[in-house]
């Protein structure tokens, strides 16, 4: 009986867990940041403690500005991206860990490692689309997609407090159409990487101090 309970607790936290890791693959401050609001508020139980820690939250909102800046500008957001190739599968698996440690059904480890590879692969799906989008010259797409990243973040992790499974089911969509188009996308990012390249020759090497 006790094993029973257990393994539906732990069913109904992972959904929770994998959704949460993409949502940090793209963005990973306003995780924290939403999570954080909605726990301090009694929106919901969910939350654990660790993320409604006020300095937690100023250093969320902090970041999460900043990443609302840089995400919208052309090649920043690339350069933003690659720093955070580590961030961001970090706070995943960090917020996995502290989701199933709150339920106490899921292993630590296990929420951790599904948080973090979820987020990574979401991360990728993420600079790789960035790396396509700055092929174009044009601003104005840049914009478009971190909006829409942010109001998907923001939409799904809501939903994912009430509605766990079927918010896993669309993040779990959305991370299949991205992989999808990445790698229709190919072409375009190797376009940018030698355009890149190309600059960085253009410039020269640095000159050297007498």
């Amino acid at each position: 009986m006790g094993r029973g309970l257990a393994t539906i607790a732990c069913v109904s936290v992972l959904p929770l867990v994998f959704t949460s890791g993409w949502a940090s693959g793209v963005n990973a401050y306003a995780v924290v940041l939403l999570l954080g609001l909605f726990g301090v508020t009694g929106v919901s139980d969910e939350v654990p403690r660790a993320l409604q820690r006020p300095e937690v939250l100023v250093v969320a909102g902090v970041l999460f500005l900043c990443e609302a800046a840089a995400d919208k500008i052309p090649y920043v957001d690339t350069v933003w991206d690659s720093v955070h190739t580590v961030v961001r599968p970090a706070a995943g698996a960090w917020v996995g860990a502290l989701l199933a440690g709150h339920g106490g059904s899921l292993s630590d480890v296990a929420a951790a490692a599904v948080g973090g590879a979820t987020a990574l692969a979401s991360h990728s799906v993420k600079a790789g689309t960035r790396m396509a989008v700055n092929a174009s010259p044009e601003p104005f797409s840049n914009i478009a997609l971190s909006i829409g990243e942010d109001l998907g973040v923001a939409g799904l992790v809501s939903f994912a407090l009430f509605h766990p499974w079927a918010a896993a089911v669309v993040a779990a969509a959305l991370l299949a159409a991205g992989l999808i188009a990445l790698y229709f996308l190919v072409s375009r990012i190797r376009r940018f990487l030698r355009r890149r390249a190309g600059r960085r020759q253009a410039r020269g090497p640095a000159p050297r101090p007498f």
